[in-house]
């Protein structure tokens, strides 16, 4: 990759008219769902076989599921109803009739801890709850103990000694009503509960409305250029509002078609067997391939070659010259063959994986997104990127910086905020948190730390919260220390943290090396070529940030279920 770094300059790609429908509300999404008639909506693999659904049979569901709700409840009851377990098309069914008969969707992590869940339930003041087989059990024990819990298992075996209804159960509810199928239009009522990453004491309940889910499905559908020919394996956790936004709802507004990945185990399978056009991933994902892909030439002795082919590859793109599929074949087959395109967002991406990609003819989209804000901030248009830069403010939003200093490019420096349609309504129940938030001039604060270019392009350089401040004043933001770490191979994962020694804080680098990809190499090799080359490292660096102490790990840092580093837990 290293050949690439001075050449993060790609191709650009003439604008087009996108053909993807405004909508507004969640009967407006549903309406276009079924204009899309007999096309394939889902497919997923179960069991020897692949399983399909066409679009006018997910809203037909979708629309009998409503129904069925307002049976149960009455239409506008308000109701909490969380929607838990793996990736299904019953999942995203249950979420969108939650939303349109009035009630609130709470969607939730199938990672948490049983204990946790319980505990989120009563924050969020949940009264029914849509789950997958896989916590049968975990419900059929808590409904005990909560006594006006609602089940609605979407496996159609589950058993309680409860109250429950199935989810067939429930459908067959709504075909049978007289009540009318009314979806709701209310854009400004809360509709959605999130919450952010943490444990129950440190996570807060963020509340969305349509306004807030719609415009920001719009943004995205005009931001990347998805068409209804593409087909996409939908990979990350569905509970994420990344996943749910950007795949489930823009993705079939466009009447592309959705695979979905089983495991995470299982997903090279499936891109095979998939063969998808495009993906939306997170940064540890693609660097995870594209190190899979290198360790695998690096096996055959064709390590070089493939990176004096890619430095090739991206000067003739200059000229209108694709080398991709033929040049670098076997290294798309490891994508299914076909992928065009990937969105890429939820933490930071290496620039110089952009140009890498480019010159495999996979287009890298980074995005920048935060959970209140629904979640997308920013996305680098397919029509002009910077790699480097998470793109300019979506067309839901804009975006300031809220700083007094200038960075080496003369440009200001400090936190960014955000004003918009895609801004949450406040978090649930939490007065201090709200007015901590947002500025006196109604700014949503980001929390994270960056510049806008003159063009408008946002550049994230780290998080507040993050921030090491050193006894001479001078702030470190570990981002930037951790992005030139990356580019060490023998270096698979690292956190840099602050450590008080000899009366003054210190930087020190907590690493996991790449033991997988450098077996042949004993532990003592290992470290003693990564302290070499941070050494050599610290030389190209300010004095002040500059690495004083190396710490090594042998297993990896625990990550959240979007495959972020847990930094708060590296003391």
């Amino acid at each position: 990759m290293k050949e690439l770094k001075k050449q993060h300059k790609i191709p650009s790609k003439k604008k087009f008219d996108h053909p993807y429908h405004q909508v507004a509300n969640v009967g407006e999404h549903i309406e276009v769902l079924a204009n899309h008639g007999d096309r394939i909506l889902y497919a997923w693999p179960e069991k020897d076989e692949v399983r399909e659904l066409t679009y006018g049979e997910f809203a037909q569901t979708v629309k009998e599921l409503t129904v069925g709700l307002a049976e149960l409840y009455g239409q506008g009851a308000g109701k909490k109803i969380a929607i838990i377990g793996e990736t299904a098309a019953r999942w995203v069914a249950a979420y969108l009739a939650v939303i349109a008969s009035g009630n609130v969707a709470v969607p939730m992590d199938k990672e948490l801890a049983h204990e946790e869940i319980a505990k989120f339930f009563d924050v969020a003041d949940v009264s029914a709850v849509f789950y997958s087989a896989t916590f049968n059990k975990v419900f059929a024990g808590m409904a005990k103990e909560k006594e006006n819990l609602l089940l609605l298992p979407m496996d159609d075996s589950a058993e309680a000694e409860t109250e429950k209804i199935s989810y067939t159960e429930l459908l067959e509810k709504g075909r049978a009503s007289d009540h009318p199928y009314e979806p709701d239009t209310d854009t400004e009522r809360p509709c959605e509960y999130l919450f952010t990453s943490g444990t129950t004491g440190t996570a807060k309940c963020v509340m969305l409305c349509q306004r807030n889910i719609f415009t920001t499905a719009m943004a995205a559908c005009a931001s990347v250029d998805f068409n209804p020919d593409d087909v996409i394996v939908s990979v990350l956790p569905i509970h994420h509002t990344y996943e749910l936004t950007c795949t489930h709802l823009a993705g079939p507004n466009f009447g592309m078609k959705i695979c979905i990945n089983d495991s995470l185990r299982h997903a090279v399978n499936n891109f095979k067997r998939f063969q998808p056009t495009a993906l939306v991933l997170v940064p540890l994902f693609v660097s995870t391939m594209y190190k899979k892909i290198m360790a695998e030439a690096k096996r055959s002795g064709k390590d070089k070659m493939l990176q004096a082919m890619a430095k090739l590859a991206h000067k003739l793109s200059f000229v209108g010259i694709d080398l991709s599929k033929t040049v670098f074949k076997d290294v798309r087959n490891a994508f299914g063959g076909r992928v065009e395109k990937i969105v890429c967002g939820g933490a930071a991406l290496s620039p110089e994986m952009i140009p890498m990609f480019q010159a495999f003819g996979i287009a890298i989209y980074e995005g920048y997104g935060i959970t209140e804000c629904s979640p997308l901030v920013a996305v680098t248009p397919y029509y002009a990127r910077k790699p480097g830069s998470v793109g300019p403010a979506c067309p839901c939003c804009e975006v300031r910086i809220e700083g007094t200093e200038t960075n080496d490019k003369g440009f200001l420096t400090g936190e960014i905020q955000v004003r918009g349609t895609n801004v949450m309504l406040g978090y649930r129940d939490n007065d201090e948190a709200n007015e901590a938030s947002f500025t006196d001039d109604g700014w949503f604060r980001t929390g994270d730390v960056g510049y806008l270019d003159d063009q408008g392009y946002i550049y994230i350089t780290g998080r507040m919260k993050s921030v090491i401040v050193l006894d001479n004043g001078k702030n470190v933001f570990p981002e930037e220390i951790e992005e030139y770490l990356e580019d060490i191979d023998l270096i698979a994962e690292s956190v840099v943290v602050g450590r008080e020694e000899d009366d003054c804080c210190k930087l020190v680098a907590v690493i996991f090396p790449n033991y997988e990809k450098y077996a042949e190499m004993s532990e003592t090799e290992i470290r003693t070529e990564i302290q070499k080359t941070i050494a050599a490292l610290n030389k190209r660096l300010p004095s002040f940030k500059q690495i004083h102490k190396l710490e090594f790990r042998k297993t990896e840092f625990e990550k959240t279920t979007t495959r972020k580093i847990k930094r708060h837990l590296v003391k």
